[in-house]
């Protein structure tokens, strides 16, 4: 499978990020920020950034390259949405990767946290979506903060609870691989929903604290941060493993950093030749997170991975019912319960932890047909590391 020349990807897409001027952005009380906002954006999401600023009836007055790169268009076009080319990552030939030779937990904990910085805050949805969700990266060169795909770190929100006591940490799943996003070892990436839900006592609408706090991050804040955590959603080493990979929503995340080490960065110690396949759930096609990057993979590597959209509002299953993850897994329950009896095959879940039940009952079923009991077979996969089921 692996192919060291696909894609054209030129190292300039990956580092190429500008910062944004807006005003006139609506707030979530419906009012208009009279002060100017800035917002990191990288080249390939400088179209989707474009739209979510003119939806929220912003105006972008200057757009400037953070790294002193002149941007390719002038302030006129930047007005009319573009759409950037969707670019290919390998590793620059310059870069000398950072070993980690065990799996790093609790370098930074919450009565020592790590402050990082904010240089990336982008939008990930498009127009038709539902919801707000953002794609962070943190600077982190300033520490010794290192971590491993499928871990995840906490982030302690400012201020104080209803208690008056400091904020407690959330944990949020890392969406970059152990390099970053900008292959240097100095930043790390989250996939951030903000939470927001009705109060069932008096209706009034609830914003999550944390997740509203990061979804606001402007370029510079501070960002506080512990861990990383985490050993039940790490990629295996097998470079010839299969990758099964159920997401709903966010839970695309780690799943975001392991698709990005198996096909878009490439090391010596590290070439994957298995399959990877990825069912990915969301209610709209606009709410498909990292469309580009993913279609962009399934294109490149036809033979290695296989992606899979369960759109809940937009498809319907063989019942005439919401095409959800489990619906799927229904739909090719036989290939991929013979999948499960091979000792290369990893399993994994993040998201909703709806999807759980009806996905045991499915296996469940699969079972019976063999004459194989499926919590044996389950409690089989975890003891061998093959189980991994994240969800919330």
């Amino acid at each position: 499978m692996y192919n060291p020349n696909a894609g054209s990807y030129s190292s300039n897409f990956n580092s190429r990020i500008f910062v944004y001027e807006v005003v006139g952005l609506e707030q979530e009380d419906l009012t208009r920020s009279s002060g100017s906002q800035f917002f990191t954006v990288p080249y390939a999401r400088m179209n989707q950034e474009m739209q979510r600023i003119a939806r929220l009836g912003g105006k972008i007055v200057s757009i400037k390259p953070l790294n002193g790169e002149v941007p390719s268009y002038n302030m006129v076009q930047a007005q009319t949405p573009v759409t950037p080319p969707v670019a290919t990552s390998s590793t620059p030939a310059s870069f000398k990767a950072k070993k980690i030779t065990k799996v790093p937990v609790n370098i930074y904990k919450p009565n020592k946290p790590y402050v990082g910085k904010c240089i990336e805050n982008s939008d990930l949805l498009r127009e038709g979506a539902v919801g707000i969700v953002r794609h962070l990266t943190f600077d982190i060169s300033g520490g010794d903060l290192e971590y491993l795909e499928g871990q995840s770190i906490g982030i302690i929100p400012p201020g104080t609870d209803d208690k008056g006591k400091p904020q407690k940490l959330r944990l949020y799943s890392i969406a970059s691989t152990r390099h970053g996003d900008h292959l240097d070892d100095k930043t790390i990436s989250l996939c951030v929903r903000q939470l927001e839900y009705k109060n069932p006592d008096n209706g009034e609408t609830v914003y999550g604290v944390c997740s509203t706090h990061l979804c606001n991050l402007n370029m510079g804040d501070d960002v506080t941060i512990t861990g990383p955590v985490g050993k039940e959603m790490l990629l295996p080493e097998d470079e010839d493993a299969t990758v099964i990979m159920l997401a709903t929503g966010t839970g695309i995340a780690p799943f975001r950093a392991f698709l990005w080490r198996m096909f878009k960065e490439q090391h010596e110690d590290y070439k994957f030749k298995g399959l990877a396949w990825l069912i990915f759930g969301i209610p709209f096609s606009a709410n498909i997170l990292y469309k580009e990057e993913l279609e962009q993979i399934a294109q490149e590597f036809p033979d290695n991975f296989r992606l899979t959209y369960a759109i809940s509002r937009e498809q319907e299953n063989a019942q005439g019912g919401k095409m959800y993850v489990q619906s799927r897994v229904v739909e090719y329950a036989d290939e991929i319960f013979e999948m499960l009896q091979k000792p290369k095959t990893h399993f994994y879940m993040c998201g909703l932890k709806g999807m759980e039940p009806p996905i045991s009952e499915t296996f469940t079923q699969e079972a019976e047909k063999r004459g194989v009991k499926w919590d044996d077979l389950r409690k089989d996969l975890k003891k061998n590391h093959r189980w991994h089921v994240e969800v919330y």
